[in-house]
């Protein structure tokens, strides 16, 4: 089995230390090196052709931010997922502008860093619990700020019933193989329906996508926070 190489950026050496560590705990993942800062991050990318970078926001020399901008246009193929501190509304879409795949809190669960890795690896995103509430939140503020001069577009619009259902968990934040355990399919079944959607929609990323479910009311976040 091909292990997924992952280069790990930080510039706090203890970080780095517990990260290899927990890595090492599963056969799946190489940690193929380090970096102490975002300049010899993006050159180790260069060099090293990892599958993944770990990577925190402040650093040195070159931020997180300016180093994911730098990694995911030379090497587009590469995955980055980010591990910080700042649970911020505005970092995260400079992050995600920048060409990120995942969002972490530092405090996250081992659990949830694998299965940050597994999502990001296979095409989805993936964001900390309270990084997708504070995402979720910043799109109905602005939703509401819009609503008295851009009316809703209709709820389902030309989806059918089962990409209106698909819509839904993408806006809830689940990953695509957790909507396909929910709606029992196929994890490629689910892929299909996510590009459907987003060809019917014309919309291209999540972000655009969580927006459209929220302004149309195909999932309404007021209702599903008193289910929490």
């Amino acid at each position: 089995m091909r292990k997924i190489r992952v280069l790990i950026v930080d510039d706090h050496d203890v970080v780095r230390s517990g990260l290899k560590a927990l890595l090492r705990t599963s056969e799946e993942y190489a940690v193929v090196g380090e970096a102490a800062d975002g300049e010899e991050g993006v050159r180790l990318v260069d060099e090293l052709s990892p599958d993944l970078v770990l990577t925190d926001i402040s650093m040195p020399k070159l931020d997180g931010i300016g180093a994911t901008r730098l990694i995911t246009q030379r090497h587009p193929r590469v995955k980055v997922i980010v591990l910080t501190v700042y649970e911020d509304e505005e970092y995260v879409y400079q992050i995600l502008r920048a060409g990120a795949s995942g969002y972490l809190l530092k405090n996250a669960s081992k659990t949830q860093i694998f299965k940050a890795i597994k999502a990001v690896m296979d095409g989805d995103r993936f964001f900390s619990p309270g990084i997708s509430r504070l995402i979720v939140d910043g799109f109905l503020k602005r939703a509401e700020a819009q609503e008295s001069v851009e009316p809703p577009a209709p709820a389902g619009g030309q989806l059918t019933k089962r990409e209106v259902e698909v819509l839904r968990y993408i806006a809830l934040g689940l990953t695509n193989r957790e909507i396909a355990e929910k709606l029992f399919l196929s994890f490629r079944t689910v892929n299909t329906h996510r590009a459907n959607i987003m060809q019917k929609l014309d919309i291209h990323d999540t972000a655009g996508l969580v927006r459209h479910a929220i302004s149309t009311g195909v999932v309404d976040m007021k209702s599903e926070a008193k289910k929490d």
